[in-house]
This record gives C-alpha cells, sequence and structure tokens, in this order.
C-alpha cells in the first residue's frame, strides 16, 4: 500500500509540474481573435495617484448582437491594483480627469441618451452624473483647471423640416457641400442653467484645449470637415478667450494635437518639416504664439509617434525607430540632446503624463502579448493591466526582426515570425502580411489581428514576414518618401527581396508564398498577383486600390493622394497611373486571388475591387473571388465581418499553399453551425455594470 501511495505521488508530481503544464498549452485558434482585449487609451490623475484606462472589449461571435467592440473604463493605482468602473455593453471615450484628482470625465451614450454626453464618475466609487448634454452628439471637450468652464465641439442641429422633407421622399444629398462643421462652444458649469455658446472659431475644430492661466486655447483647426483637408489643411492655431485666431503656428501639411506647456505661453505639437512629408512625427516647439517652430529633435531617423506634457515642461516624446521603440525626455530649451528611459522591449503606443509628480503611464504591447496599460517612475516600468491572462495557455511563435537587402542595395526591415513547431532545415510556406498607408510600419510586438493572424498562421506552420517597405515610416523622412511618384517600383520588389532571402536561407519554399495586406497594402497584393505573379502563389486582397486613374476620381482624398504619393495629377502623366495600375498587368495574372471590401469605403472605392474582379474573371487565367461587406468601409470593424475575413483568408491560403489545389474553394463558410443561443445576463437596463466603491484606489494602497 505504501508502495501504490509513492507511485500516486510522483504521478500527481508530474501532473503539477510546470513543464507538464506547458506541454498543455494549445495552438492559437481564429476563435481566439475575437476575444482579444487591450487598453486603447491612459489618462493619468494630475496628483499622479491613479491611472484611468479604457479597454477594448470584443463581442462573442455568433452569440452576441453584431458590432464595433465595447469600450470600458478601469482605474488602476501606480502598483497595478486595477479595477473596473463601468464594463458592459458600453462605448467609453474621451476620458480626462477633474483638477484635484477626484473625478473622472468621460463621454458615453448611456441610458436615454441620444447621443454621446459628457459624465463623471467619482475616483473614489459611486454613480455618474451627466455633466451636461448636447441638442447633437459632444465630438470633444475639455474642462478649465477652476471647473467652472466646459468648453465642447458640436455640430448644428438638422431642422426640423429636413427629416419632415425626407419623409415625403426628398432625400437629395449634394456631394461634397451639405458639410457640418464642428464648432467650439463655451458652457458655464456654475450656472443653472447651462447654456453653450459659439465661440468665434473659424473652420472645422477636431480639437481644443484651455490654456492653465484661462487665457485662450490651443486649437486644431480644419479648413472643412472634409477628411481631405483634415488630413492636409489643418492648423495648430491659439486661439484668445473668445475664440478668435492669435496665430498659426504649422508649416502646411500633417499634424497632431497642440499641447500647452505648463507656463502658458509656449505650445508643441508632432507635425511635419513640409507639405509633401507623408505623415506627421517630428516634435515641433514654440516658445510663444508668435514664434517660430523649433524641431526639438533635428535628424531623428525615425517618427516621434506621441507625446505630453511633463510637469517641468519637458517634451515626453515616443519614437518608432525602425520595428522598436524609445521613450525619450525633451528639454525645450536644448533641442537635439534628449535623455533616453528604459522601456525593454515593449512597443510604446501612447503616453499621459500628471501634473505633479515624476511617473507617467503609458500603453506599450510586445511580441507575447496586446496593448497594455505601465506606470513608469525612477527608472522603473510596472505593468498595471493583464488583459488577456487566457494568453498563458496559448502557445506562441518566436517572432524577431530582420534586415534584408532590395535589389538596389536598399537596407529593408521586416518582422518575422516562425512556424511554431519550427525545424532548421526544413522549408515552410510564407505569407506576406503588408501593412497600408504606406506611411506606416510594422513593430516587433503584437501584430496578431483580424487581417494579420500571424499567430494562427504559425500555428498551421507558416512563416509570416511583415516587410516595412520604402514608403513606411519609422526610418526617417527621406524614407518615408522614397515610394513618392514611384507607386510599385521598386517598393513591392522590396517585398520579392524579402520572400527570396528566406528561400535562400532555406527557411521558405518559394512554390508556396502567399501574400495579403489592406488599403495600400491591397494595392501591394494586387499588383503582386498580376505584375509578380510569378513569386505568389495565392493571394488575398483588401479595400485595395487596382486604378491608379479611377481611384483618384472616387476617393475621398484626391489632395493627400497628390501631395505625398503621386506627387502628379493624373491629367500630368496619365500613362505613368495607368501603368502603375494592377489592371494594366491583368494579362499576367496567374496567382489565386482573393479580394475583399467593405461596401461603405470612401477612402478606396468599393469600385476598384469591382474592376479587378472583373477583368480578371473576364480573362480567366486563375482563381479570383469578390467577397463584398454591406456597412463596413476601409476596414471591417464589426465582430460579424472581421471572423468572417479572417475564416476566409486562412481558408485561401491553406486551400492554394498548403494543399496544392488549383480551384477556388466553395463560397459558403456555414456559419450557420455555429449559432448558438444567448444566455441571459444580469445586467442594468443599459447593459452595463457600475462599479460602486473605490477599494483598488484608496490612499494606503
Amino acid at each position: 500500500m505504501k508502495k501504490l501511495s509513492v507511485v500516486l505521488a510522483l504521478a500527481w508530481t508530474f501532473i503539477l509540474s510546470p513543464a507538464a503544464f506547458a506541454d498543455e498549452k494549445r495552438d492559437m485558434t481564429l476563435n481566439d481573435i475575437a476575444k482579444i482585449s487591450y487598453v486603447t487609451s491612459v489618462s493619468t490623475s494630475p496628483n499622479g495617484k491613479w491611472i484611468a484606462y479604457t479597454k477594448s472589449v470584443q463581442r462573442t461571435p455568433y452569440k452576441d448582437k453584431d458590432g464595433r467592440a465595447w469600450s470600458e473604463l478601469h482605474i488602476s493605482d501606480t502598483k497595478g491594483n486595477s479595477k473596473p468602473f463601468i464594463t458592459g455593453e458600453i462605448n467609453i471615450s474621451s476620458v480626462s480627469w477633474s483638477a484635484d484628482s477626484n473625478t473622472i470625465y468621460y463621454l458615453a451614450k448611456r441610458n436615454d441618451d441620444k447621443h454621446p454626453s459628457l459624465y463623471g464618475i467619482p475616483v473614489d466609487g459611486g454613480e455618474s452624473t451627466k455633466i451636461y448634454s448636447h441638442v447633437t452628439p459632444i465630438g470633444g471637450y475639455d474642462i478649465s483647471k477652476d471647473g467652472k468652464q466646459l468648453v465642447i465641439l458640436a455640430t448644428d442641429k438638422d431642422p426640423k423640416f429636413k427629416k419632415d422633407l425626407a419623409e415625403k421622399g426628398f432625400k437629395a444629398k449634394v456631394y461634397e457641400e451639405e458639410l457640418k462643421f464642428n464648432k467650439a462652444l463655451l458652457v458655464d458649469l456654475t450656472a443653472e442653467n447651462k447654456v453653450a455658446v459659439p465661440l468665434d472659431t473659424k473652420g472645422h475644430v477636431q480639437q481644443i484645449a484651455f490654456n492653465d492661466n484661462g487665457s485662450g486655447f490651443v486649437a486644431k483647426v480644419s479648413k472643412t470637415p472634409l477628411i481631405d483637408d483634415i488630413y492636409m489643411a489643418s492648423k495648430v492655431v491659439v486661439l484668445d478667450s473668445a475664440g478668435q485666431t492669435v496665430s498659426e503656428l504649422n508649416v502646411d501639411g500633417k499634424v497632431g494635437h497642440g499641447y500647452w506647456m505648463p507656463n502658458g505661453k509656449s505650445v508643441a505639437y508632432i507635425g511635419v518639416d513640409d507639405v509633401h512629408n507623408p505623415k506627421e512625427g517630428i516634435v515641433k516647439f514654440h516658445s510663444s504664439a508668435k514664434s517660430e517652430a523649433v524641431d526639438l529633435q533635428p535628424g531623428l531617423m525615425g517618427h516621434t509617434m506621441a507625446m505630453d506634457i511633463l510637469p517641468k515642461g519637458d517634451v515626453l516624446a515616443v519614437n518608432h525607430i525602425g520595428t522598436g521603440s524609445e521613450v525619450v525626455i525633451i528639454d525645450p530649451k536644448k533641442p537635439g540632446k534628449s535623455s533616453k528611459l528604459k522601456t525593454g522591449d515593449k512597443i510604446v503606443r501612447a503616453v499621459s503624463t500628471p501634473v505633479e509628480g515624476r511617473g507617467f503611464a503609458f500603453i506599450a504591447d510586445a511580441p507575447n502579448h496586446p496593448r497594455e496599460a505601465f506606470w513608469y517612475e525612477r527608472g522603473r516600468m510596472t505593468r498595471l493591466t493583464n488583459s488577456n491572462p487566457w494568453l498563458d495557455d496559448v502557445k506562441l511563435a518566436r517572432q524577431e526582426s530582420i534586415t534584408w537587402k532590395a535589389e538596389d542595395g536598399t537596407e529593408i526591415q521586416g518582422v518575422l515570425t516562425y512556424p511554431l513547431n519550427f525545424e532548421k532545415g526544413k522549408r515552410y510556406p510564407l505569407i506576406n502580411f503588408i501593412h497600408g498607408g504606406p506611411e506606416a510600419h510594422m513593430s516587433n510586438g503584437w501584430n496578431m489581428r483580424y487581417s494579420e493572424p500571424v499567430h494562427v498562421a504559425a500555428a498551421k506552420g507558416y512563416f509570416t514576414l511583415a516587410p516595412n517597405y520604402r514608403g513606411s515610416t519609422g526610418r526617417g523622412v527621406a524614407f518615408s518618401k522614397a515610394d513618392q511618384h514611384a507607386y510599385a517600383d521598386p517598393e513591392f520588389r522590396d517585398i520579392v527581396a524579402g520572400k527570396d532571402y528566406l528561400v535562400e536561407k532555406g527557411m521558405v519554399d518559394p512554390k508556396k508564398v502567399g501574400i495579403t495586406g489592406g488599403s495600400y497594402g491591397g494595392f501591394a497584393t494586387a499588383w503582386s498577383a498580376t505584375a509578380l505573379s510569378e513569386h505568389y502563389q495565392a493571394a488575398v486582397m483588401f479595400v485595395g486600390i487596382s486604378n491608379q486613374l479611377s481611384k483618384f476620381g472616387t476617393t475621398d482624398i484626391p489632395n493627400e493622394m497628390h501631395l505625398v504619393h503621386a506627387r502628379a495629377w493624373p491629367w500630368e502623366d496619365y500613362n505613368w497611373m495607368l501603368e502603375r495600375s494592377p489592371i494594366f498587368h491583368a494579362q499576367k495574372h496567374r496567382t489565386p486571388l482573393l479580394i475583399m471590401h467593405g461596401e461603405e469605403d470612401t477612402r478606396v472605392h468599393t469600385s476598384q475591387s469591382l474592376e479587378m474582379y472583373r477583368y480578371l474573371k473576364t480573362l480567366d487565367n486563375a482563381p479570383v473571388r469578390l467577397v463584398l461587406y454591406p456597412g463596413e468601409g476601409h476596414g471591417n470593424r464589426k465582430v460579424g465581418a472581421q471572423m468572417d475575413y479572417s475564416m476566409r483568408l486562412m481558408r485561401w491560403m491553406d486551400h492554394f499553399l498548403v494543399n496544392g489545389e488549383t480551384e477556388a474553394p466553395e463560397h459558403d463558410l456555414e456559419h450557420q453551425n455555429k449559432l448558438k443561443k444567448p444566455k441571459e445576463e444580469q445586467q442594468d437596463s443599459n447593459g452595463n455594470h457600475e462599479a460602486h466603491g473605490g477599494d483598488c484606489c484608496s490612499a494606503q494602497l
């Protein structure tokens, strides 16, 4: 009996050992994509003690009503003691703090609200209180330091006769002329009857913030609400207390939000050096409203992606360099000099500073976790959130940054994810995931999303490569301009060079290579499936460009296309635009191509996919399929469309690269077999839950 007990004890020891649990980890699946939660914003309290953050929580496919992910409000102290404040079926946005750090403000549509209103909730617990509701949605706001004044951004309400006419069938729309401008309106919060009084602002106000001394505002204003003007005709402006413009600060071109310095006179923002710079990424500083701009990081071989202002007036900047990131502190009095902070291998995305203290909050991700909230103080970094504890039970593939040389010797960088059970000396299929923009880049962080399921692909035995081809950000302004008036070649040959590099190293099977991407990445995919078809055996094009000429005529960003991409109008270089269009090379099509597009896309019109499909379907040189998503635009936002997209993407790749098929798979995914009856849940009348205590945030923590 004693011998049997020993044997059983040993057995239990093995079963409970960490090694045994490691063996029980499972592969990532497509179903996991809809389970991923992540932190979307952080806001540090003025006293530096608390961090309010919003968390994206996905709906459950086949169970929940279709829609976008929910956005919850949580709060943490600086040690990571976190508590949910408002959760469930809710969309929280624009979180900020009262000057005394006692109240968290936010925008949300709650209870009987017809549109988002401004609410406040005590940090030590209690119910939310509606601060102000406007006749139209509040698009942004700021509250003065003394808490007495509120400035909001909102459009005018439509006259009643417009609805009456629509009911009678008078619904004609005048394209790009019936514009709704955001106006800045001032509200006296001390008044019993709160009335919004318009400020004398000009143009479309996108962002506005009080000066600490109450003498005026800094704002971001565009000429019109048209997306092209928001991109290319926005200004950071200093306004007086009446809303009149004192000065315009930035040069023409792309620009971020403006930030007041503690002295109430100086302003900083992320801008560009000229109108042809494709992406704002330079920290600009004005010592006064009338002074010239100073570049605080001249010659930066990267892009500044986020910033905030520290209590003493230094700039805290997040720079993305190559596939990594850095956080630096810059004294505006000493441009060109900075102190780099230790943030390890994290890819930092956003920062939030307090009014007092030495620390700050930030959002970061890494190869092994999505975006989470962190606290940094005195050289120490503390992770505040773990939004996906279930990931501890999932196998994640090896991921690393790699560099290769293009045909002309230019060094190209990218992020490579290995097959989960990689064996050296064995060749594997490859999927290239191509980012859009092209003024964007892939970092060596968490790259798993519905359109780029890298860990699902790894579990299936694929290499995946996310190349930062020329035209990408993260390597300085010159590199980001390298594709201007050079569509497709050499930028898409940079991708081929990455594939060839992996083939030469004996890692990839050259007969099993796929490519996919959205927007400009969709253009890359369409080009690769036609002009470069000999290199690819499967392709999935998403919201992509097929005809540069008709794309210009149907896009909502014609000036942006001209100024930072084509650098020519169609009537100036018609043949060049035609020859840089995938349809021009349609007869070369030999790569099975799956095309997917949102029916409501205004950026790259759905007709781009219709053109591509019709050309290739008529030629019939290789399989082609077109899938359209009703209610989706330039990218899928709702859970059902995202799930469908992921499934179709991976099935197409498996079908042609792994199974070696030559005809398209069945068009139906048989979603009906996964339908479930929703379970009843105990929720309040608005479908969300609100915390009533502040246990996470007591002073002794």
